[in-house]
């Protein structure tokens, strides 16, 4: 299945430093940026077909995959003055590249990259902010058992703030987390059929607009997820994972289970 990330955001919730001029899918995670580890993700599980819809900051996603050095993350053998790679990354990837506008919500990029899922009765999209350790496969299986025309990874409530019941006098009555209510996130990482296309309308939203006519119907999958789920929407959030890559503590990197290391 392809998988669509929307990569063209102008990321102002992590505005620090160089975070000005780098667009956020290249604030980096350990030695790769994030938007690497999203792939090397899907990658994991055999979706190797990349739609990335670009526009803030798209010459320098270009230019890092245009320019991408294997050489820095695998090992190979120099013989002759040509390099003889023993492991890959990204050799097997295919990556489109299309520009879907700066000031574009995200329903309208993905119906701008519509042209490029033609054939494809279902794809994967993604924000390419977040990681997860979450099982695909499943989650994909999930869906087609739903019989489902969308589905979302659902993820308990982040917050670490408390809701307060007040009664009409003002007194307190209750005090609970957010993470206790029986509640769930939007994760970020989508399940689609083209059936979404019917809903969205030019400059629409995908969760507003065709999420929301789709759970209307009955056709909308929500797979409740509790493992490892991070977003990287902020500068403090990326560097809380960037942390935890240096110290060995990075459970979304799936593919190092085959004994692969980034």
């Amino acid at each position: 299945m392809k998988v669509v990330l929307f990569c063209g955001g102008y990321g102002m919730r992590m505005r620090n430093g160089d975070a000005d001029v780098i667009p956020k899918p290249l604030q980096m995670v350990g030695p790769r940026p994030l938007i690497w580890h999203v792939m090397r993700y899907y990658a994991h599980f055999g979706h190797t077909e990349f739609v990335l819809c670009l526009g803030y900051g798209a010459k320098q996603i270009k230019e890092f995959f245009t320019t991408y050095s294997e050489t820095e993350s695998n090992d190979f053998v120099l013989r002759d003055g040509k390099v003889e790679l023993l492991s890959t990354d990204i050799s097997d990837w295919s990556i489109t590249f299309v520009d879907t506008g700066l000031e574009t919500p995200i329903g309208e990029r993905l119906r701008r990259v519509r042209p490029h899922l033609k054939g494809d009765e279902f794809f994967l999209a993604n924000y390419a902010d977040v990681l997860c350790d979450a099982p695909l496969d499943a989650m994909i299986k999930e869906f087609h058992d739903f019989g489902a025309a969308a589905s979302m990874i659902v993820v308990p409530p982040q917050s670490s703030f408390h809701i307060v019941d007040v009664a009409d006098g003002g007194g307190v009555t209750g005090i609970s987390p957010v993470s206790d209510l029986p509640l769930g996130e939007n994760g970020g990482y989508f399940v689609l059929s083209q059936e979404v296309f019917d809903h969205l309308p030019e400059n629409g939203d995908l969760v507003a607009d065709a999420c929301t006519a789709l759970a209307a119907q009955g056709k909308l999958y929500g797979y409740r997820y509790d493992g490892f789920w991070k977003p990287a929407d902020t500068f403090k959030e990326r560097a809380e994972l960037d942390a935890a890559y240096s110290d060995g503590t990075r459970p979304w990197a799936v593919w190092e289970d085959r004994g692969v290391t980034a």
